[in-house]
């Protein structure tokens, strides 16, 4: 996974597509290449006499360069970089900044795609890609650009609840807010636990509760499991910034009713 920081300091991950999503996309557009060329073929070749020789190699030149390298640098500017193989694979290609990607890159694409691919039957796409940590092929690095998973499986919802014997500590404990690292953290560990080793449960979850006691107080009753711990501070945070929002949401309504009904009021004329 890759980082990229805005000009807001915000740093957004994203993920870059693996060399085999890559090849299996690349392989996907090809073929639908190849198809549409013999489809052209057979449909000149079912009309007699259309073409002499100097007309035929002029009309397979053309339709060569059509083919290979307008039909994809059109395809992926009109689509911002999405291409029948890469909407197959779930891809997108984006610039080296995460912004979606316009003619230029996709010319310098397609024109380097014609080589990689087609000329050299794909072995220096293959030869570059294969040594990069984005599989960027030599038409991306020329172009700034990479192939970015942009469908990815849906995560489902975290689903933690307080135990039993820590419902009257989340009453009154103080929680302050919580560092975003460290809440995915524990979000990932609460998921994860399950599937982990005994040994490595044990220690991650003691390492995290003692890193998120520090915005807690009072701690929990002596001798509480961490992953217990984690488990209440997930499910107390949720619901707290729930109540927040929902408190927040009702006074927002209460007062769009007070200016509806104050700008509804008829204004006197001044008789009495």
């Amino acid at each position: 996974m890759s980082a990229i920081v805005t000009g807001e300091a915000v740093v957004l991950e994203l993920r870059p597509a693996s060399f085999a999503a890559r090849s299996l996309g690349c392989a996907i557009d090809v073929l639908a290449t190849v198809a549409l060329g013999v489809g052209l073929l057979l449909g000149v070749n079912a009309v007699p006499d259309l073409l002499d020789a100097d007309a035929a190699k002029v009309f397979g030149l053309v339709a060569t360069v059509i083919l290979l390298v307008a039909i994809p640098v059109t395809v992926e500017t009109l689509t911002r970089g999405r291409s029948l193989g890469k909407w197959a694979m779930g891809l997108q290609i984006v610039r080296d900044d995460g912004g979606s990607i316009r003619f230029r890159q996709a010319l310098i694409r397609g024109l380097l795609g014609f080589f990689e691919i087609y000329m050299m039957l794909g072995s220096v796409a293959f030869l570059v890609s294969i040594f990069n940590d984005r599989s960027k092929r030599l038409g991306d690095m020329l172009a700034g650009t990479y192939s970015m998973r942009v469908r990815a499986p849906r995560t489902p919802p975290l689903m933690v609840t307080t135990p039993p014997q820590l419902r009257g500590w989340a009453e009154v404990a103080d929680i302050g807010r919580l560092p975003d690292p460290l809440a995915r953290r524990i979000s990932q560990f609460l998921r994860q636990s399950r599937q982990m080793a005994p040994t490595s449960r044990q220690g991650l979850g003691t390492a995290l509760a003692t890193e998120a006691s520090a915005f807690v107080a009072p701690m929990p009753p002596y001798g509480t499991a961490p992953e217990a711990f984690l488990s209440a501070l997930a499910s107390e945070r949720r619901d707290r910034e729930f109540r927040r929002m929902t408190a927040s949401q009702t006074r927002a309504d209460a007062l769009a009713r007070r200016l509806q009904g104050f700008g509804g009021r008829p204004e006197s004329d001044g008789v009495e």
